[in-house]
C-alpha cells in the first residue's frame, strides 16, 4: 500500500511523492530532499511536529493528501575560542545533527557523543571545548575535559537549559528556572557552589576569560570564578543594582548601570579600576573591549576609556576626534571608532594598529570594520576595503586591492582576513599560514553565505549548505571528513562478509546482494585531504594496512581511524575490524612530541611521542635515553613528564610506564599497581607524583626526596594540581589548601605555615623552596630560607599579587599594578632595589638561574640579579624595544623583538652574545634555551644557534637538514629540531642527545662505550672506583676504539697514584680479573706540580713510542678531606683536598693536552655532593662542585678540537 503526499520548503517550493506505507519516515526524508535539490533538514507533519526518522509512515500517522514541511535550517558554525595553539570546528546541520573538524583533542572530534547529537539548537565553545543544547533542553560536551569537555559531573542538572556562556575553560548553563548549572576548570568559573544559593532568577551570563559575570531578575550581579580576574565583585557589590548589559575584556568586567554609570572590577591592568575616569562615565551607551582596557560610547557620542595604556586604554591623543561615535570595534591591543560622518579614528598600540595615519585619508563612509589580532579591515560604502596595522596580521591588502570589490563582510583569524563578495566568491589575505592563501579551495569558493573564523583557520558555508575549509590544518583548515560524512548519508550499505547471504533494500528500492568479498577496497586520508585507494585481503592485519598507508601517503607513523573516528587496534584482522569496501579511514598523523630530562649536569636524554603513541628514546643510556626495556608497553602514549634521569610516560588507559635511572623515578614496579586512571603527572629532580582520576596522588622515586607520600596519603584527596621543587612536591587540593611532602628542608614540609594555606590558587617553586599566591593576592612561602622559603623581610609588600616567577634560589612577584616584589639572596636575584623604579607596568618576567629580565608594558626590558647570570643588560639596553619575549639559558638572555630581530646579553660562554650570527637573526619565531646555548627558528623553519658549541650553540653539521622546523627542545647539552615531515634532527653534546643515532648501538669496546659504562656503573650507587676497577675497564678496550688512538689490539693502561704499594696491588687486581693487556704503575703525586710533571713525561713518552695519542684519561684521585663543622675546619686541610681533587685534575689535563687528539676523552668522576650538601663534608662538597664546573670549563676551551 502506498500513499502520496506533497513536501515544500518554507519558499513555497514543492514536490509531490508517492512512498510506500512501511517506507521510514528518514527514507521520504532522503527523498524529498533530492526532489527539492536542498539540504539537510527536519521533516515537519501538518501540524508542526518534527517527525521521528526511525518511524514508518504508517507509525507517524501519515496518509495521502498530507501537505508536509521540509525545514532546512541553514548550517551554523562555531569555532572555539581562539586562545589555544589547536582550535577545532563544529558545524550545525540542518537536522539537528552536529559535524566536527580540527583538532581532535580540542573538540574536533565528537564521536564518542554523536548518537547524542540530535535535535541540536545551538553550541557554545570553550578554547578546547564545545557545548550543544538540544531540543529537549538537555546538553551535550566533548572536547578536552579539563576546559569543560566533560560534563558527566552535573549531568543530572542540566535539564531545561535554555542558554550555554564559555570562559576560556569552563561552561555556565541558564536553566528554565533561572538557576545555574557550571562545569570545566574551577579557576575559570566551573564550580559555582561559592555563590549558588544566590543564582537565582538569572537573566543572561557574561564571561570573561577567567570568570562569570550573571544578571539577575532585579538587576543585580552574582561573580564566580577567578577571584583576582573579574570573579570576585564583593569590593563593588553595593553599586552593582538596576544593571542593564556587562561588558570583559580578557580579566576584568564593565557593568552599565540604567542611569548610564559604570561599574567595573576585577584585573586593574585590564580595566577593573575605572576610577581615574569615574566622573566622565556618565549616560553611557555602550562598551567595546581589547584584551585589556575599555572604551565606552557615551549618548552625545564622545568616547572614554581606561584600562591598560598599551591596549587602548589611553585616548588622550586623539580625544578631541572622538566626536559623534556611532561605533567601535577592538582588536586585541588598539580600537577603531566609526564617526557619524563615515570617518574613523583609531588609538592604542601603534605598532599594530592603533595608529591609522598611513590610509587616514582613505577612511571615508566607513560602514563596518572587522579586526584580526593586530590589524583592521575596513569596508566603505562603494564595497572596497581598507586595512592597516601589522601586515604580518593582514593590515596590508594591497596584493588582492584589486579584488576588493563589492564586499558584503569580512571575518578575521587571528593573522588574516577573508572577504565574501556580493557575488559569493571569497578573496582572502594576511598570512597564508592562517587562512590568508585560499589559492588552494578557490574554485570551490563560490555561492558562499557566511565564514566563520579559528585561530588560524577559516570556513565557509556555500548556498547548497556545504562546507569549505581552509589555512592551518591542525586549526580547522581540514574538513575533508565533513564533504564524505555528508554523501554517505546516500550511500548504499554493504554488510560485513561474515553475512554472504544478506540482503538490504537501498533508498533506491533495489535490493542489494552482498557476496562473500576475499578482499576490500579502502581509501585511506589524511586530515589535509590527500588520499589513497588501497585493496586489502580480509585476512590481513590493520598493521600492515596502516604501514601500507603509511608508505602510500609518504607521511610519518600514526594512527588509523575508522569512519566513526573510533581507533583501529592493528592486531586485528580487516575482517575483526569490520572493514567493508568503501569506507573512508583516517590515518591520524600526530606531531612528534619531545621531552628532556631536567638535569642540570652534563647528562640528558630525550624522548620522542611519535604520533602512533609509539615512542623513541635517546642521549645517555641509563638517564632514559634506553626505553628498550619498557619498549613494549610503550603502546598509545599520550604525554611524557620528566624528573633529572628518568621519564614517565602516561598511555591511554591511564596507566603509567617508566624507566631510566631507578633512584629518580625510573621505577615504578613498586606502585604499578596503584597506577590507573592517571590524568597528570609531575616531577621533582628525583621523584614522580602522578593524580589520580579521584584526586588521590601515586608517589614514587629516592625516599625521603618525594617518592614516599605515606605520611600526607589520608590528605592527599581532591588534588587539583601539584607542584615540584627539586626534592619535595606540594598539592592544592579542591578546598584551596595544601598538603606538601619529600625533603622536609627544602619544602616537603609546610606545617610552619600550614594554618595560612588556605584558598591556594597557584603554586611557584624555586630550587628548594615554594610560594603560594592566595585568593586575595597574598602570597605564603616555605622551604629553604636561604633559596626564598622565607618572604618575611617583604610581606607588607605581597598584596594583590598576580604571578610568580622563580629563578634558582630566588623569586619575583607581579602585583596587579604592575609593580615587583622580590626575595631570596641579594646576589641571586632577591634584591631589585636598585631598579626598583623602573619596575613599572610590568608584564612578564623570565628568569635565568640567578638573574630575573621583566618585559614592561612599553616593550621596554629591566634587569637584575649578577652580571655573570645575566642580570646587567646596560650595554644593549638601547636596542630593548617593542620586546615581545625572552628566552634564558643558564646566565643569559634572547629577547626577540617585534621586527623579529634578537638582542641577547649575558657572559658570552651562556649563549649572551650572538653578534656572530646577528645579521641571520630576523623574522625570529621563536627561541630555546639549553645550559648554555640558544637556537632560534626564523619565519621560513630554517635555524640559526649560537652559544658553546658543545652544548649546542653551533648546529652547521645539520644546517642542511633543518628546513622547515615546527619546534624545539633543548636538554641540558643539546637540541632537538622536528621538522614538518615529522622527522626530528639533533646537534649538541653527542653522547647525552646531540646525536640520536645512539639510538643504534654505539661500537663496543670504543672509548665512548667503555666510559658511559663507567659512568653507568658509578650513577648505579658505585660510591667510588678503585683504581683497579677503572684500570680493568679501560685495559680491555679494542682495536675498534678512535682510529689510530688505539695502538695495540688491546689497550696500554698507566694507573697513576701516590703510594707504590697500592699500584702494584691494582696490577695484580687487573690480572685477577682476566686482564690481557699491559698495566704500567706510575708512583706520583697529581696534587704536586712535581707529580704531574712526571706524568705527562712518561704519558708524551709512550705516545711517541706508540705513534699515537691518549685515547682516555680518566681523572679518579680524590679525598673526602676534613669532616666536621665549620669551625673545624682548616686553611690547610680545604686547601690540601682542593689541590688532591681539583688542582690535579685540572692541571694535569693541562699538562697532557700536547698529547690529546682527535677522538680522545677526558672523564672526571665526580660525586652527587656536587648538587646536595652533605652534613659535615663542606671541603668535599666544594671541591666536587669545582671539579664539575672546571670539567664544564674544560669542554667549552676543547670546543672544536675533537677532544671531548
Amino acid at each position: 500500500m502506498s500513499v502520496f503526499v506533497d513536501v515544500h520548503l518554507l519558499s513555497g517550493k514543492g514536490a509531490s511523492l508517492e512512498v510506500e506505507a512501511d517506507a521510514s519516515v528518514g527514507s521520504l526524508k532522503q527523498r524529498a530532499r533530492r526532489a527539492l535539490v536542498t539540504g539537510r533538514g527536519r521533516l515537519l507533519n501538518s501540524s508542526g511536529e518534527v517527525l521521528d526518522e526511525a518511524d514508518t509512515v504508517t507509525e507517524a500517522k501519515l496518509k495521502s493528501g498530507d501537505v508536509l514541511t521540509l525545514h532546512v535550517h541553514q548550517v551554523q558554525l562555531r569555532a572555539t575560542k581562539r586562545g589555544v595553539r589547536f582550535p577545532a570546528f563544529a558545524a550545525l546541520l540542518g537536522d539537528g545533527s552536529v559535524i566536527t573538524w580540527g583538532d581532535a583533542d580540542s573538540g574536533g572530534d565528537s564521536s564518542s557523543v554523536q548518537e547524542q547529537l540530535r535535535d541540536v539548537q545551538q553550541i557554545q565553545a570553550s578554547c578546547r571545548a564545545f557545548a550543544a543544547i538540544r531540543g529537549d533542553g538537555s546538553v551535550v560536551t566533548w572536547g578536552d575535559a579539563g576546559f569543560g569537555g566533560d560534563s558527566s559531573g552535573v549531568q543530572e542538572q542540566l535539564e531545561n537549559v535554555q542558554q550555554i556562556q564559555a570562559s576560556d575553560e569552563a561552561f555556565a548553563a541558564i536553566l528554565r528556572d533561572g538557576s545555574i548549572v557550571t562545569w570545566g576548570d574551577a579557576c575559570f568559573g566551573g564550580d559555582s557552589s561559592a555563590v549558588q544559593d544566590q543564582l537565582r532568577d538569572v537573566q543572561q551570563i557574561q564571561a570573561s576569560d577567567w570568570a562569570f559575570a550573571a544578571i539577575l531578575g532585579d538587576r543585580s550581579v552574582v561573580t564566580w570564578g577567578n577571584f583576582d580576574r573579574g570573579g570576585d565583585s564583593s569590593v563593588v557589590q553595593y553599586q552593582l543594582r538596576d544593571v542593564q548589559q556587562i561588558q570583559a575584556s580578557d580579566e576584568a568586567f564593565a557593568a552599565i548601570l540604567r542611569d548610564g554609570s559604570i561599574v567595573t572590577w576585577g584585573d586593574a591592568c585590564f580595566g577593573g579600576d575605572s576610577s581615574a575616569v569615574q566622573d566622565q562615565l556618565r549616560d553611557v551607551q555602550q562598551i567595546q573591549a581589547s584584551h585589556g582596557a575599555f572604551a565606552a560610547v557615551r549618548s552625545d557620542g564622545s568616547v572614554v576609556t581606561w584600562g591598560a595604556t598599551g591596549c587602548g586604554g589611553g585616548s588622550s591623543a586623539v580625544q578631541d576626534q572622538l566626536r559623534d561615535v556611532q561605533q567601535i570595534q577592538a582588536s586585541y591591543d588598539a580600537f577603531a571608532a566609526i564617526l557619524c560622518d563615515g570617518s574613523v579614528v583609531t588609538w592604542g598600540d601603534a605598532r599594530s594598529c592603533g595608529d591609522s595615519s598611513a590610509v587616514q585619508e582613505q577612511l571615508r563612509d566607513v560602514q563596518q570594520i572587522q579586526a584580526s589580532l593586530r590589524a583592521f579591515a575596513a569596508i566603505l560604502g562603494d564595497g572596497s576595503v581598507v586595512t592597516w596595522g601589522d601586515a604580518g596580521f593582514g593590515g596590508d591588502s594591497s596584493a588582492v586591492q584589486e579584488q576588493l570589490r563589492d564586499v558584503q563582510q569580512i571575518q578575521a583569524s587571528y593573522r588574516a582576513f577573508s572577504a565574501i563578495l556580493g557575488d559569493g566568491s571569497v578573496v582572502t589575505w594576511g598570512d597564508a599560514e592562517f587562512g590568508g592563501d585560499s589559492s588552494s579551495v578557490q574554485e570551490q569558493l563560490r555561492d558562499v553565505q557566511q565564514i566563520q573564523g579559528s585561530k588560524a583557520a577559516f570556513a565557509a558555508i556555500l548556498g547548497d549548505g556545504s562546507v569549505v575549509t581552509w589555512g592551518s590544518a591542525d586549526c580547522g583548515g581540514d574538513s575533508s571528513r565533513v564533504p564524505r560524512l555528508r554523501l554517505m548519508e546516500a550511500a548504499i550499505q554493504v554488510l560485513p562478509s561474515e553475512y554472504p547471504d544478506a540482503v538490504e533494500e537501498g533508498e533506491d528500492g533495489v535490493d542489494h546482494k552482498i557476496t562473500d568479498i576475499m578482499s576490500i577496497s579502502v581509501v585511506v586520508h589524511l586530515l589535509s585531504g590527500k588520499r589513497a585507494s588501497l585493496d586489502v585481503e580480509a585476512d590481513t592485519s590493520v598493521e600492515s594496512l596502516k604501514q601500507r598507508a603509511q608508505s602510500a601517503l609518504a607521511t610519518g607513523r600514526g594512527r588509523l581511524l575508522n569512519s566513526s573516528g573510533e581507533v583501529l587496534d592493528g592486531a586485528k584482522t580487516v575482517r575483526e575490524a569490520e572493514l567493508k569496501s568503501g569506507d573512508e579511514l583516517t590515518l591520524h598523523v600526530k606531531q612528534v612530541q619531545l621531552s628532556a630530562t631536567k638535569s642540570r649536569e652534563l647528562l640528558g636524554a630525550f624522548v620522542a611521542t611519535l604520533g602512533d603513541g609509539h615512542l623513541i628514546s635517546w642521549g645517555y643510556t641509563d638517564h632514559g635515553g634506553d626505553s628498550s626495556a619498557a619498549q613494549e608497553q610503550l603502546r598509545d602514549v599520550q604525554q611524557i613528564q620528566a624528573s633529572k634521569y628518568a621519564f614517565a610516560a602516561i598511555l591511554g588507559d591511564g596507566s603509567v610506564i617508566s624507566w631510566g635511572h631507578a633512584d629518580h623515578g625510573g621505577d615504578s614496579s613498586a606502585v604499578q599497581e596503584q597506577l590507573r586512571d592517571v590524568q597528570q603527572i609531575q616531577a621533582s629532580d628525583v621523584a614522580f607524583a602522578a593524580i589520580l582520576g579521584d584526586g588521590s596522588v601515586v608517589t614514587w622515586g629516592a625516599h625521603d626526596c618525594g617518592d614516599d607520600s605515606s605520611a600526607a596519603q589520608d590528605q592527599l584527596r581532591g588534588v587539583q594540581q601539584i607542584q615540584a621543587c627539586h626534592y619535595a612536591f606540594a598539592a592544592i587540593l579542591g578546598d584551596g589548601s595544601v598538603v606538601t611532602w619529600g625533603d622536609a628542608c627544602f619544602g616537603g614540609n609546610s606545617c610552619a605555615v600550614q594554618d595560612q594555606l588556605r584558598d591556594v590558587q597557584q603554586i611557584q617553586a624555586s630550587g628548594w623552596a615554594f610560594a603560594a599566591i592566595l585568593g586575595d593576592g597574598s602570597v605564603v612561602t616555605w622551604g629553604d630560607a636561604d633559596c626564598g622559603g622565607d618572604s618575611s623581610v617583604v610581606q607588607d609588600q605581597l598584596r594583590d599579587v598576580q604571578q610568580i616567577q622563580a629563578c634558582y634560589w630566588a623569586f619575583a612577584a607581579i602585583r596587579s599594578d604592575g609593580s615587583v616584589v622580590t626575595w631570596g639572596p641579594r646576589d641571586c636575584g632577591g634584591d631589585s632595589s636598585a631598579v626598583q623604579e623602573q619596575l613599572r607596568d610590568v608584564q612578564q618576567i623570565q628568569a635565568s638561574q640567578g638573574a630575573f629580565a621583566a618585559i614592561l608594558g612599553d616593550g621596554s626590558v629591566v634587569t637584575w640579579g649578577p652580571r655573570d647570570c645575566g642580570g646587567d643588560s646596560s650595554a644593549v639596553q638601547e636596542q630593548l624595544r617593542d620586546v615581545q619575549q625572552i628566552q634564558a639559558s643558564q646566565g643569559a638572555f634572547a629577547a626577540i623583538l617585534g621586527d623579529g630581530s634578537v638582542v641577547t646579553w649575558g657572559p658570552r660562554y651562556c649563549g649572551g652574545d650572538s653578534s656572530a650570527v646577528q645579521k641571520q637573526l630576523r623574522h625570529v619565531q621563536q627561541v630555546q634555551a639549553s645550559h648554555c646555548a640558544f637556537a632560534a627558528i626564523l619565519g621560513d623553519g630554517s635555524v640559526v644557534t649560537w652559544g658553546r658549541a658543545t652544548f649546542g650553540g653551533d648546529s652547521s653539521a645539520v644546517q642542511e637538514q633543518l628546513r622547515h622546523v615546527q619546534q624545539i627542545q633543548a636538554s641540558d647539552c643539546a637540541f632537538a629540531a622536528i621538522l614538518g615531515d615529522g622527522s626530528v634532527v639533533t646537534w649538541g653534546y653527542k653522547d647525552y642527545g646531540g646525536d640520536s643515532s645512539a639510538v643504534q648501538e654505539a661500537a663496543p669496546g670504543s672509548p665512548a662505550t667503555v666510559l658511559q659504562d663507567i659512568v653507568r656503573q658509578y650513577c648505579e650507587g658505585v660510591e667510588g672506583y678503585s683504581l683497579a676497577e677503572v684500570a680493568v675497564k679501560l685495559q680491555a678496550m679494542s682495536e675498534e676504539g678512535p682510529g689510530d688512538n688505539a695502538c695495540c689490539p688491546t689497550a696500554y693502561v698507566v694507573a697513576v697514584g701516590r703510594r707504590r704499594e697500592v699500584l702494584q696491588e691494582t696490577r695484580q687486581l687487573c690480572e685477577k680479573s682476566g686482564a690481557t693487556g699491559a698495566v704500567e704503575d706510575l708512583a706520583a703525586d697529581v696534587a704536586s706540580a712535581e707529580g704531574r710533571a712526571a706524568v705527562a713525561q712518561r704519558l708524551a713518552q709512550l705516545c711517541r713510542d706508540g705513534g699515537g695519542a691518549l685515547s682516555c684519561v680518566v681523572h679518579n684521585a680524590a679525598v673526602v678531606g676534613e669532616l666536621g663543622s665549620m669551625e673545624q675546619l682548616t686553611p690547610a686541610g680545604f686547601q690540601r683536598t682542593m689541590a688532591i681533587n681539583v688542582e690535579g685534575p685540572l692541571f694535569l689535563t693541562q699538562a697532557l693536552k700536547p698529547n690529546l687528539g682527535q677522538g680522545s676523552r677526558v672523564l672526571h668522576i665526580s660525586s652527587g655532593a656536587a648538587h646536595r650538601p652533605l652534613e659535615g663534608c663542606l671541603t668535599y662538597c666544594t671541591s666536587k662542585v669545582s671539579l664539575a664546573w672546571s670539567s664544564f670549563g674544560l669542554e667549552f676551551l676543547f670546543a672544536g678540537s675533537g677532544v671531548h
